[in-house]
């Protein structure tokens, strides 16, 4: 197995938002009355993070804390909380996985280990070309397409299993779209005894449509 990376890096003085984040920045913090602009903090911090390359930097909390005007510490414990704010480095792509028991049941964990085979690294490790992070999380809320995956905090990689989830590992590597969603075929979360209603768009998309072919 290859070395994992351990990432080195060092904190940047300063943060500011480039203009076009400030345009987004000023859309949220509007969205509240004044004394009230901290509820803006959670796209803010997700604002930053997509700015510094998917990881967010202390001075970057600060510069958050200064624009709500909120102690510094309330922004730290927000970021600090969440899984979805990195505040480290991570790989190119960050791939979370789902081992909640929904997904444990549907073997998430085998998911896991054909990733960790196929990477080399282990959960919580980056890949020595610093292409892959993979760490583990709680619930991303999409249990009826378990086994799931996370990437970089946007988008899902749905019904995975050991096969179809090294296509997509290798899909990534090679700068390939990669289809969000199901890998197995079926439409968004259709059921598995197929389409119940809206049957004609089921016909449509290539889908089961439930009791089809009983007599």
């Amino acid at each position: 197995m290859a070395h994992a990376q351990k990432v080195k890096f060092e904190q940047p003085k300063e943060f500011k938002f480039s203009p076009e984040n400030m345009k987004l920045v000023e859309h949220h913090i509007a969205k509240y009355p004044k004394g009230r602009q901290a509820s803006a903090v959670m796209p803010m911090l997700d604002i930053a993070q997509k700015q510094n390359d998917n990881w967010i930097p202390e001075a970057a909390m600060e510069e958050i804390a200064r624009l709500l005007d909120m102690p510094r510490i309330k922004v730290f414990e927000v970021a600090t909380f969440y899984t979805m704010y990195n505040l480290a480095p991570k790989g190119k792509h960050h791939l979370q996985f789902c081992t909640t028991t929904p997904c444990w049941l549907a073997g998430s964990g085998d998911v896991v280990k054909a990733c960790e085979k196929h990477l080399g690294v282990k959960l919580g490790e980056t890949t020595p070309d610093n292409m892959f992070t993979i760490s583990e999380v709680e619930c991303l809320g999409a249990c009826v397409n378990a086994p799931v995956i996370q990437r970089n905090g946007d988008d899902f990689y749905e019904d995975l299993n050991p096969q179809n989830v090294i296509a997509v590992l290798d899909g990534l590597k090679a700068g390939k779209p990669v289809p969000k969603g199901s890998h197995t075929g079926r439409l968004t979360s259709l059921g598995a005894q197929g389409a119940t209603c809206l049957t004609d768009i089921a016909t449509k998309t290539g889908n089961k449509v439930a009791g089809e072919g009983k007599k």
